[in-house]
């Protein structure tokens, strides 16, 4: 993940802008909930994430939840510093993830929601210092050997302090859980019911490979597709009423959060105006050139974010509906329209609803 202000996942931005129409057709507009602040936290994938899992609750009929990102957050840090650990110190340690992290989170300690545990910095969360702490921590129990049995409790009361100290059980409408029967119980979570991602060409097509991103740190395994086949997917399950967890570079000038259109213009100047037209001429954009910019690190993975609708200019050129965490900003109110290329060229990994696959994918790739 870079780190490059007001873009990077670890920045939310907070200042709100007004409102405005867009000039785009919609297509397909499937249910999300409230657009969120990640404020001062690097959790981006969980904010993400947490966002596909509500709408698919929705989708399914389930109702409309409103889940604790924080407490996904903590457990997530206990499963990197058990990584840290054991790889002695060599290993990716920080804030970032992947989606992935978030669908192994809850298969391991389940959800909650916002109500019961938002964490200790309120609602939108202030995590500067935290990960320089826990690594210090870290770092600072490897220097003795054997490790001491209960190095983890230093390390959870650092959690306790930065994050807060979540529940073991709750009330929720009437009935006592704990996080794990509220997952299983009343969210009917299955971590099997999705499915990770992306589509490079130093690795096979329709086979599983392990993401080669500084985020991945539990080594979570991608399906590979040809790009158009994840372009048609993505098009295929938003017309179906699935929605997309979506990891990207963002870390562009084609990304403008603040003027609501994220897009591979070919003319530089058209950037520049104060209003972006969705019509401007785009590059063409290919499987060499995605390939090439992963490859010489220019694409990178700097951003998750949640695909939930489709939309169309006037020209038919085809743009995804993309709710951010960065808060209630730009013109569309916290949401940005993505193009077609600038997506295709972007995109480096998405956690999809099993579901939306069809039966043809799913014999590719060998889930039938």
């Amino acid at each position: 993940m870079k780190h490059i202000l007001l873009v990077a996942c670890g920045i939310g931005l907070i200042t709100s802008l007004h409102a405005q129409e867009g000039p785009l057709k919609t297509i397909k507009d499937n249910a999300a909930t409230s657009v969120k602040n990640q404020g001062a936290s690097g959790t981006c994938w969980n904010y993400s994430t947490t966002s596909l899992i509500e709408s698919e609750e929705i989708r399914k009929g389930l109702g409309e939840f409103n889940l604790s990102e924080m407490f996904t957050a903590r457990n997530i840090y206990i499963e990197k510093a058990k990584n840290y650990i054991l790889r002695q110190g060599k290993a990716q340690f920080g804030e970032g993830g992947l989606g992935h992290d978030l669908i192994r989170a809850v298969s391991l300690y389940g959800a909650v929601p916002q109500e019961v545990f938002q964490g200790a910095s309120g609602e939108i969360p202030d995590h500067k210092g935290l990960e320089n702490e826990l690594k210090s921590y870290l770092d600072g129990v490897l220097k003795n050997r054997p490790l001491a049995a209960d190095w983890l409790k230093g390390y959870e009361a650092i959690l306790d302090k930065k994050i807060g100290t979540p529940p073991a059980n709750f009330d929720y409408k009437g009935k006592n859980y704990t996080p794990k029967t509220f997952a299983k119980d009343v969210l009917k979570f299955d971590a099997n019911d999705y499915v990770n991602i992306s589509s490079f060409t130093h690795h096979p097509y329709y086979s599983q490979f392990i993401l080669e991103a500084p985020d991945n740190f539990a080594n979570g395994s991608f399906y590979n597709l040809p790009l158009n086949d994840m372009v048609n997917l993505t098009k295929d399950a938003l017309k179906s009423g699935y929605t997309i967890m979506w990891d990207a570079d963002v870390s562009n000038k084609d990304f403008q959060q603040g003027k609501g259109y994220a897009m591979l213009f070919e003319n530089a100047e058209d950037v520049k105006l104060p209003v972006l037209n969705p019509d401007a001429k785009e590059r063409t954009y290919s499987t060499e050139l995605r390939q090439q910019l992963y490859e010489n690190l220019t694409t990178e993975d700097d951003h998750l974010m949640h695909l939930i609708g489709l939309d169309q200019s006037a020209d038919g050129k085809f743009f995804f509906k993309v709710k951010n965490s960065w808060g209630v900003v730009g013109p569309f109110k916290g949401y940005i329209e993505v193009s077609e290329p600038y997506f295709a060229v972007n995109t480096v990994s998405l956690v999809v609803p099993k579901a939306a696959l069809s039966k043809e994918l799913k014999k590719k790739i060998g889930l039938l």
